[in-house]
């Protein structure tokens, strides 16, 4: 008969009075245009990417950004090798206008409409290989997110069986932080200007 194992708890020290601090941040590096552009990638490898189904309801996808801090979902499908990207959705998809004319073109609700109703298709979607992002900087990676007008870009790896992975995603507030501009404003345009003031000053 196998015994179970016994954990003894361990000791504990008082806090000093002469103080315990708390670090003042722990965030990504700070970095400038020629920063290679890894630093500003979240890597999917280390931070789970946050999906949402096909069918989940609009409320559902915004309630799951407030509450991790996003502002695009990976809308996922499941088949027999695991979690296929549908699409994608974005705080703008949900919040703007789009599902007010989807919902008046539908004759139904707006809280009647499911993700796969205003997402866009994996079909309307281009990506970055890591190939190339890995010998690139940060200032490209802007350009390229400007030039697509978007504020957000995938990054795949090109497997040996003809599929692609997932490795990573840029976005736009991230590089914004990392370079030290304040992002106050969830307009696009403005943001661009302000990351390129920076760059420009550097």
């Amino acid at each position: 008969m196998s015994h179970s194992p016994t954990f003894k708890p361990l000791a504990q020290t008082n806090i000093s009075l002469a103080g315990c601090y708390v670090p003042e941040t722990f965030g990504p590096p700070p970095v400038n245009a020629d920063t290679p552009a890894m630093q500003v990638m979240t890597d999917l490898s280390k931070v789970p990417a946050a999906t949402i189904s096909l069918d989940s309801a609009l409320e559902e996808a915004n309630q799951s950004m407030i509450l991790r801090g996003v502002r695009l979902l990976l809308v996922v499908e499941k088949d027999s090798k695991g979690k296929k990207i549908a699409g994608i959705i974005t705080s703008v998809d949900i919040l703007g206008e789009k599902p007010v004319l989807v919902a008046q073109s539908r004759r139904v609700k707006r809280s009647d409409l499911r993700v796969d109703d205003v997402m866009v298709p994996v079909k309307a979607m281009e990506a970055l290989n890591i190939s190339d992002v890995d010998k690139t900087s940060v200032g490209n990676i802007v350009a390229t997110l400007k030039a697509a007008g978007r504020a957000h870009a995938l990054v795949i790896k090109e497997n040996d069986d003809g599929m692609q992975s997932l490795v990573g995603i840029f976005s736009a507030s991230q590089i914004a932080r990392q370079l030290g501009v304040q992002v106050l404003t969830h307009g696009m345009a403005r943001t661009f200007a302000e990351i390129e003031a920076v760059i420009a000053g550097l």
